[in-house]
């Protein structure tokens, strides 16, 4: 009864230390509406704590945390489904490097761009506006950078996220000390000098700063960005395993020290009832915890603006993710704007590569609702530009907000009323542009490696590239 009651004692001073954030839209209800709940977990490659404070620079230091143009990247996020009954969860890793569409009008980007994009943008907004106090540009900035990246996630998956957790360098440290070290394993001796990894063949034990150097590796892993994925996952799986099997949070000690670790380090979104949601996971066990990775189309794809980057098909993701949890389509899931098909869009191809007016045309209508012109070639040109008839500039931004990338709205007499006029130029990386290059590349230069065949789960430790 003692241990019980400090047990929750403790638990209630987590929850009410807890720093928190308005970032998902609607109040939190007694359960999601589809039956299930998706977690968004990210690890924010941050140089503050949960409340914004900056972390010393021996601890910067202790954390090899580099330099800090990282400093707002999300480097690692995970997408946690569980149906209502907690009995199971799947954990979905996205490459941090995978090239999607990020809503707002940012464009084409790597994923972990998105937090860091809507952020500096909302921070240089508020100070155009006179805001002057540090911690309110910092919380709204911050926040609205949670939102585009939640944002990202729900385009890209399908799926609606209902929570959200994210954890920075320092927590991650302190979280594995707080809980007696994680057990990993690899296959080969390791030594990495950019993150510090300096580990033997076989099984360890590992906490704080050896364990950011574990998961944060990827230089002279056979499959780069994808074994740190998996080892990130593997990483998650065995602490998971010892909070699970080992009575962490029956140990008033290691309880407390957890307890100070993520009330420092964790920012969660608001209405998140946490006591309810430990109480709803009680049956979980580690053989229902599994652990798995996004499909990609190439490890090696050329960017335009960000250089190289990990290609992806958003709609073998869709059902990548509804073959995985079980839910129900994306299309059942969400209608383009109805609005949208009063205004009809012709498509110019300047850019040389073929079919592409015809695969963002084909974008246009079936994922946002606009009516169908024509598509065809067009002269050669560098930039993308949107065209419309005299007084019709809304539809154009319409339209423009669709594509991505910002391109452009011009007034031009000679298109016809209702129509809306894409000139596609050779800077052009939004809607239908992945999905042109994914058809075109059937023996690509550097196709994606087989995916790993371990089954991960939390039920023992697996060995690792």
């Amino acid at each position: 009864m003692g241990v019980t009651g400090y047990a929750w004692a403790a638990m209630q001073g987590l929850v009410n230390g807890l720093t928190t954030q308005d970032v998902i839209e609607g109040a939190e209800g007694e359960k999601p509406a589809d039956g299930a709940r998706d977690i968004l977990l990210v690890g924010l490659d941050s140089r503050t704590d949960a409340q914004g404070n900056p972390l010393s620079q021996d601890v910067l230091d202790e954390l090899r945390a580099g330099e800090s143009d990282g400093e707002l990247n999300t480097d690692t996020l995970i997408l946690v489904h569980i149906p209502n009954d907690g009995s199971k969860a799947v954990a979905i890793s996205m490459p941090r490097d995978s090239y999607v569409d990020i809503p707002g009008g940012y464009g084409k980007h790597k994923i972990n761009s998105a937090y860091a994009r809507a952020l500096t943008s909302t921070r240089k907004e508020l100070q155009k506006q006179g805001v002057t106090d540090p911690k309110e540009v910092d919380q709204k900035a911050n926040q609205a950078g949670a939102k585009t990246l939640i944002q990202t996630i729900e385009k890209l998956t399908g799926s609606h996220i209902d929570n959200y957790a994210a954890v920075n360098l320092l927590g991650f440290s302190d979280i594995t000390k707080a809980i007696g070290g994680v057990d990993v394993c690899l296959n080969n001796d390791v030594k990495d000098q950019f993150s510090g990894a300096n580990f033997t063949k076989g099984e360890h034990t590992i906490s704080g700063v050896e364990a950011l150097e574990f998961v944060r590796q990827r230089h002279g892993l056979p499959r780069g960005d994808l074994d740190r994925v998996v080892r990130q996952q593997v990483f998650m799986a065995s602490m998971a395993k010892k909070v699970i099997s080992a009575g962490t949070l029956a140990d008033p000690g290691k309880l407390s020290d957890l307890a100070e670790a993520v009330k420092k380090s964790v920012v969660l979104n608001q209405g998140w009832d946490i006591i309810g949601f430990a109480q709803q996971m009680k049956g979980l066990t580690g053989g229902q915890l599994e652990f798995k990775t996004i499909p990609v189309v190439d490890m090696d794809f050329k960017t335009p603006e960000d250089g190289s980057a990990i290609q992806v098909d958003p709609r073998a993701v869709k059902e990548f993710i509804q073959g995985t949890t079980g839910q129900a389509a994306p299309s059942e899931q969400s209608k383009p704007d109805a609005n949208n098909k009063a205004i009809t869009v012709d498509v110019r191809n300047g850019t040389g590569k073929s079919g592409l007016a015809a695969s963002v045309l084909q974008s246009l209508t079936a994922e946002h609702g606009f009516t169908s012109g024509d598509a065809a070639n067009s002269t050669a040109r560098k930039t993308t530009v949107i065209r419309v008839p005299k007084g019709q500039k809304p539809a154009g931004e319409t339209v423009a907000d669709a594509l991505g990338g910002k391109p452009t709205v011009e007034e031009d007499k000679t298109v016809s009323a209702g129509h809306v006029l894409v000139l596609l130029g050779t800077d052009y990386s939004g809607q239908g542009a992945t999905e042109t290059a994914a058809q075109g590349a059937a023996q690509p230069e550097s196709p994606a490696p087989p995916p790993d065949d371990k089954t991960i789960t939390a039920n023992g430790v697996t060995c690792v590239n």
